[in-house]
């Protein structure tokens, strides 16, 4: 939460503001997504609880109908694992030029993986493969695999932060120093 736009805007925004405008460049949507959280949406004909991922569309665009409007984030309890937030910008709190949201999570069938891409395509970028690659304990190799997936589905979009060649190269590289410090930190629990 730490690297959401600057204490200003933490202190005046709210999360469900944030997710509802869906500008892929926010960091909220990747993490939420690498999280597995659920969006619950109330209108006057009552509530809804959709899954993250699901709650993307398109670009500026949700799961929200006219009148409906975010009134929770359900995240998962937590459990041993590991998460990790990277954000490549050209300054401290700007949008994110690519960013990736890592969630590893100690279930009984071994380490689970969440990968989620942000900031390179209309909505949060993510693949069940690249998931099931990452998963348990990764390779080199299989790490270069998510990585390559991940780049190949991305649908970035040439603006001021950034080509969107230069968004695709990033993509790998970060999401090998996610994983990497996901590793590190895994480590030390």
């Amino acid at each position: 939460a730490r690297q959401i736009a600057n204490v200003t805007v933490r202190n005046m925004g709210t999360i469900g503001g944030s997710i509802s405008f869906a500008d892929p460049g926010l960091d909220y949507p990747p993490a939420l997504v690498a999280a597995d959280a659920r969006i619950e949406i109330a209108s006057a004909a009552g509530r809804r609880t959709i899954a993250a991922h699901e709650f993307f569309v398109d670009w500026y665009t949700t799961a929200l109908a006219p009148g409906e409007m975010v009134t929770a984030i359900e995240l998962p309890a937590p459990r041993a694992g590991a998460g990790v937030y990277l954000k490549h910008a050209r300054v401290s709190g700007d949008y994110a030029t690519v960013s990736v949201a890592l969630s590893i999570a100690t279930t009984p069938q071994g380490l689970q993986t969440r990968a989620a891409i942000g900031a390179c395509g209309p909505r949060p970028l993510r693949s069940d493969e690249a998931d099931r690659l990452l998963s348990g304990t990764p390779s080199a190799a299989d790490i270069a695999r998510a990585g390559a997936l991940l780049q190949a589905a991305a649908d970035p979009v040439d603006d001021v932060r950034g080509s969107a060649d230069y968004r695709r190269l990033l993509i790998p590289r970060m999401l090998g120093e996610a994983v990497s410090r996901a590793q590190v930190s895994l480590a030390r629990a």
